[in-house]
């Protein structure tokens, strides 16, 4: 028995007729293949074939040499995700498959006798939220850290000191900590990445 499929009046997930797939790509070439497979479905016209080619990924806060940076990590590593129409019997579109092999990196889609496996939907919903909060700038917004929470600092200075948020700089990434130092409340104003929520 098959599952019947839920509609709701959300966004649907994919294109009408296309479903999303797994693609094996080189480590690495993740962007790259992405970029031209992109431009390759502009210049063949293959525009009702594929629709969506996504390399989903986090931004990150990182200290590197004293300095905070702001870094792309790639969520799928060796995977591009791919929305397009197959044929009736489950196969790629020829002219699909072989603009897809001709590209540089490209392994082959995830799916047995050279009929891709389609994405489970929850699956699909997980990746392009994922993709969404990509496009977001990372701050504290990801952490859900709030004034009164309790926190644990994990470096620094005061490596191990329990505290209180008192107040949070999303646009600098500090947060200041009321943490007790030899008996009295004091403010101290650390990262984020350096504290941890004690639930």
């Amino acid at each position: 028995m098959s599952d019947a499929d839920t509609t709701t009046s959300e966004t649907p997930l994919s294109q009408p007729g296309m479903k999303w797939y797994v693609l094996r790509v080189a480590s690495n070439k993740e962007e790259q293949v992405r970029e031209t497979l992109t431009r390759k479905v502009k210049i063949e016209a293959l525009e009702g074939r594929v629709g969506r080619i996504l390399v989903p990924t986090i931004k990150e806060k990182r200290m590197k040499a004293g300095v905070l940076k702001v870094v792309e990590r790639k969520l799928y590593p060796g995977y591009v995700f791919v929305e397009m129409a197959c044929e009736e019997d489950g196969s790629v579109a020829e002219n699909v498959w072989f603009m897809v092999k001709e590209t540089t990196g490209v392994g082959d889609f995830i799916g047995a006798d050279g009929k891709p496996t389609s994405m489970p939907d929850h699956d699909v919903k997980q990746m392009l939220e994922a993709c969404e909060k990509s496009e977001e700038q990372p701050g504290l917004s990801g952490l859900s850290i709030r004034k009164g929470d309790q926190v644990k600092i994990m470096d620094g200075a005061f490596e191990s000191y329990e505290g209180e948020v008192d107040s949070v700089d999303e646009r600098r990434g500090m947060v200041s900590v009321i943490v007790s130092i030899f008996g009295r409340s004091t403010p101290v104003e650390v990262g984020y990445w350096q504290i941890e929520r004690i639930d």
